[in-house]
């Protein structure tokens, strides 16, 4: 039996009905997850902001790690359970999914070269982190917000990405990062990219709920 091909317009169809189901699935969960991410970087970023002002210890950048470790815990999670509630993912769930894996495994990456040349070289490479937090992430998060049409997504990475290469722009040029205006920096960095999305998002789950 010969099989029938799919238009062009049922095509168009079929991927703008995906986009509207990943759009509907992230609206409905990981609202939560981007709030997580955000205020545990915040709370942490504030801590040791705190902590360097008033004890100029610089001990306390290993805080840092907290980030990784709660949020890499939780985050999973949370995604599987929320994956539970709305169903099988799409391919576009797919996609989005593993885009944010691909970030995971540079954070990983990026961790272990910059021990690499601290305990095999002693250079201290760690503010190259920075261009993770405020490069890789906000391009990542600019891309699904792309993907699934979601402005907010777009618009908070976008902030994210301006002050990530504002902050490059700094490193190249070896001004330092002190904590009395960088942090406050880092901070309304994540708060646009992961604050106010995810109250967006969590706003039209409850609208359309």
């Amino acid at each position: 039996m010969e099989e029938r091909k799919i238009t062009e317009a049922e095509s168009i169809e079929i991927i703008t009905s995906m986009i509207s189901r990943t759009k509907e699935r992230l609206e409905k969960g990981y609202g939560d997850i981007l709030l997580m991410w955000g205020y545990l970087t915040v709370a942490v970023t504030a801590l040791i902001w705190v902590l360097l002002v008033t004890t100029n210890n610089p001990a306390v950048n290993w805080l840092w790690f907290l980030i990784g470790l709660i949020g890499g815990i939780s985050s999973p999670i949370m995604a599987k359970r929320k994956r539970m509630e709305t169903g099988a993912m799409s391919y576009t769930d797919r996609l989005t999914s593993n885009m944010w894996s691909v970030v995971g495994f540079t954070a990983i990456a990026s961790a272990i070269l910059c021990f690499g040349f601290l305990f095999i070289g002693g250079k201290d490479s760690w503010s190259m982190m920075f261009s993770f937090a405020l490069i890789i992430v906000p391009m990542a998060e600019i891309m699904q917000g792309l993907v699934i049409k979601e402005k907010s997504l777009i618009a908070g990475g976008s902030v994210g990405l301006l002050i990530g290469l504002f902050t490059m722009c700094c490193i190249s040029a070896h001004i330092t990062l002190l904590a009395t205006w960088f942090m406050p920096l880092f901070i309304i960095a994540f708060a646009a990219m992961m604050i106010v999305p995810g109250h967006i998002l969590n706003s039209k789950a409850k609208r359309e709920s």
